[in-house]
């Protein structure tokens, strides 16, 4: 049987990822969230933000990876920017 081998950046993400999921747990447990309509053309909650905003995330380092010359850490500030302004505003 084979192992994934985990580099230290996968490890980070990953990590990442669970942090923002906890914290967003004990922040629902806290402050129960409301449907919203903001940016977004529909009614969303924290969640459905959040979930918005790595799917796009995603999708932009895709972009950046797939189709220019730009350097992976600007796609990394686009993609915090963008997921501050969609969980602020959208």
């Amino acid at each position: 049987m084979q192992w994934m081998v985990w580099t230290v950046p996968t490890t980070i993400f990953f990590s990442a990822i669970a942090a923002i999921l906890a914290g967003m747990t004990a922040w629902e447990v806290v402050s129960p969230t409301v449907e919203r309509k903001g940016l977004l053309p529909i009614a969303t909650t924290r969640g459905d933000r959040l979930f918005i905003g790595l799917l796009s995330s995603a999708y932009i380092h895709l972009f950046v990876v797939g189709f220019t010359d730009i350097t992976i850490w600007l796609a990394l500030a686009v993609s915090i920017v963008w997921m501050l302004v969609l969980m602020r505003w959208g």
